[in-house]
C-alpha cells in the first residue's frame, strides 16, 4: 500500500462562529489536497471554538447535523478525509466529540470523548463510553481519540491492540502541558507501534492560551512533522511499509504477559 499523505491543521480557527470555521476548513482542504494529501485532522471543537461557555451547548449539533454534512461536501469537493472536534448533540446530552469524513463525503466513524479534562469539560460535557473507535481509509486502519485520552497508557494500548494503524488526537493543549506534544505523544507512538497525529489549537481563548505544537509521530518514535506556536498546516506520510518493519522490529505487543496485569483493572 502507498504511505497516506496526512494533513494536521493547526488553527482555533474564530471561536464562535460556526460559519467562519467552515471556511477555514474548506480552504485548509483545498491546500492539503494540493500536496496530495488524503486525509486532513482539524483540533480538539474546531466546528465551534472551545473555551465558549454556554455556547457550547447551544452549537452542539447532532452527528449527522448540517456541519457534518457542510464537512461532507467539502471533503468531496477535495477529495481528501476530514476529521474534526466538535461539540455533539444527542437529545439532551452534548458530547465532546471527533468525527471523521471519507474523501467521498460518507460519515466514516464519530467518537465520544472518555476522559474529560477539568471542570469546563466536566460541566459541559457528558463522557463517552467506548474507548476504541476506528474506521479504514486507503488500507489504513484510522483510530480516534482526543486530547487527555492519549495520556492514559491503557487507553492508547487498547488501540494498538485492536490494530489501529494511525491514531487521530484532536486536541485543545494548553499551557503549561507541552511536554505531551513534545514528549509524551512520541512515546505513545512508539511503545504501541503505530503513528500518532495530535492536532492541537492555538493561542489565547478564553482563560487557555493554546501551545500549538503539533505532531505526526512515527512507530519509531521521531516526529514526521511538527509545527510551531501559530497557525499551520502541516504534512507528512502514514508509511504501512515502514509501519510492518517497525512492529517486526519492536515485539512490544507479542511480548505483553497480561496474566500479570489483571491487578490493574
Amino acid at each position: 500500500m502507498p504511505p497516506l499523505r496526512t494533513a494536521l491543521l493547526q488553527s482555533s480557527g474564530r471561536p464562535g462562529s460556526v460559519a467562519e470555521n467552515l471556511k477555514v476548513l474548506d480552504e485548509a482542504a483545498g491546500r492539503a489536497a494540493a500536496t496530495g494529501a488524503r486525509l486532513l485532522a482539524a483540533p480538539e471543537m474546531f466546528l465551534t471554538g472551545y473555551a465558549i461557555g454556554d455556547d457550547v451547548a447551544r452549537l452542539a449539533e447532532p452527528a449527522d447535523g448540517p456541519s457534518a454534512q457542510a464537512i461532507a461536501e467539502i471533503a468531496a469537493r477535495h477529495g481528501v478525509a476530514v476529521a474534526y472536534g466538535y461539540p455533539e448533540r444527542d437529545g439532551e446530552l452534548v458530547f465532546n466529540s471527533a468525527q471523521l469524513i471519507a474523501p467521498d463525503g460518507s460519515r466514516l466513524a464519530n467518537y465520544r470523548k472518555t476522559h474529560l479534562f477539568g471542570c469546563f469539560e466536566r460541566d459541559a460535557f457528558t463522557p463517552g463510553d467506548q474507548a476504541v473507535v476506528q474506521a479504514e481509509l486507503d488500507g489504513v486502519r484510522i483510530g480516534l481519540m482526543i486530547c487527555y485520552d492519549v495520556e492514559f497508557p491503557e487507553n492508547v494500548r487498547a488501540h494498538a491492540l485492536a490494530g489501529t494503524d494511525l491514531l487521530l488526537v484532536p486536541t485543545a493543549q494548553m499551557h503549561p502541558y507541552q511536554f505531551v506534544a513534545e514528549s509524551v505523544v512520541p512515546v505513545r507512538a512508539f511503545e504501541n507501534q503505530m503513528y500518532v497525529a495530535y492536532v492541537n489549537r492555538v493561542g489565547q481563548e478564553g482563560e487557555f492560551e493554546f501551545v500549538g505544537l503539533s505532531t505526526l509521530a512515527g512507530p519509531d518514535g521521531v516526529a514526521r512533522a511538527r509545527a510551531g506556536r501559530g497557525d499551520e498546516l502541516i504534512c507528512a506520510d502514514v508509511d504501512p511499509a515502514f509501519l510492518a518493519a517497525s512492529r517486526d522490529a519492536n515485539p512490544y505487543l507479542s511480548d505483553r504477559r497480561p496474566g500479570l496485569y489483571t491487578p490493574l483493572i
